[in-house]
């Protein structure tokens, strides 16, 4: 017995059928694609990572930076609201 029921018989047979149904050309294809996405979804969680770094290198915690002061000076003002008399 293999994992979870399945002989390596049975694991061959199946990729046998895949392999027919989908030719190798097809499933090279299919693999080269999907490393390029995986390639690419490693670059981008490396990228935000840095990105992340180099801000909270420039912000101390506790410190808000100019841009954020002023983005919450700004909310303040738009929740504020003139009483009707």
């Amino acid at each position: 017995m293999g994992i979870g029921g399945i002989s390596i018989w049975q694991l061959l047979i199946i990729a046998l059928i895949i392999v027919l149904l989908f030719g190798t050309k097809k499933l090279r294809t299919l693999g080269s694609d999907l490393g390029g996405a995986l390639k690419g979804f490693k670059q981008a969680v490396k990228d935000k990572d840095e990105e992340s770094d180099d801000s909270s290198a420039e912000n101390p915690p506790g410190q808000l930076g100019t841009e954020a002061m002023r983005k919450d000076a700004h909310t303040d003002t738009q929740t504020e609201k003139p009483q009707d008399k």
